[in-house]
């Protein structure tokens, strides 16, 4: 493991609080309850969502799934988190900060889903926002990234909300449900530090 990363995360991963939320990696013992929140939202999460494979909801690409994020946990490329709802830890969705480039980028990727008996509660706002403070915080990020498509509104709102600004729009920019599509691009910077300059 990457010194920087081996200091900073020790023996455990990374749990981050948010208000009414808290994240943390995934484990094989979150697949039951992945696999059902994802499996009744499947309909609500597809079309945003790169093609499902045939396999996708099977504990085998679970397993598979855990082992690419172990690869990016382990070169620092990525940080991938599982969302659970503090009242009753139910798994609601997931947040992966990921294309982390150090040197002179400093940055990443903020990518983010949610079940659908869950949306449009706070509970993503609040793991965003905790996501940033974890990027700006003890990752030593400088810039964050983002990505939705024009009509995804609620998407958007969440982003502004979170302090995003709107930077620019990408034509034919991810491929999403079997298709090439646009992007709205959102970015945000690290708040300016004393004695920085």
């Amino acid at each position: 493991m990457l010194d920087w990363l081996n200091a900073l995360l020790g023996d455990h991963r990374p749990r981050l609080e948010g208000r009414e939320v808290y994240l943390r990696p995934p484990r094989l013992a979150d697949y039951p309850a992945w696999a059902r929140v994802r499996a009744r939202s499947k309909a609500f999460l597809e079309p945003w969502e790169p093609t499902w494979s045939e396999d996708d909801l099977t504990r085998s690409a679970f397993r598979r799934r855990l082992a690419a994020y172990a690869r990016e946990l382990e070169t620092g490329e990525a940080f991938p988190f599982f969302v659970f709802r503090r009242r009753d830890d139910a798994l609601i969705g997931g947040v992966r900060l990921f294309n982390v480039r150090h040197g002179v980028a400093q940055t990443g990727v903020v990518g983010y889903w949610i079940g659908e008996p869950y949306a449009r509660q706070g509970h993503m706002l609040d793991a965003v926002q905790a996501v940033i403070g974890f990027g700006f915080g003890p990752l030593g990020l400088h810039r964050l990234e983002a990505a939705c498509m024009p009509h995804n509104t609620p998407s958007a709102s969440l982003l502004a909300k979170c302090g995003f600004q709107e930077e620019g729009y990408a034509t034919a920019y991810l491929k999403i449900n079997g298709e090439w599509r646009d992007h709205r691009l959102f970015g945000i910077v690290a708040p300016v530090q004393r004695g920085s300059g």
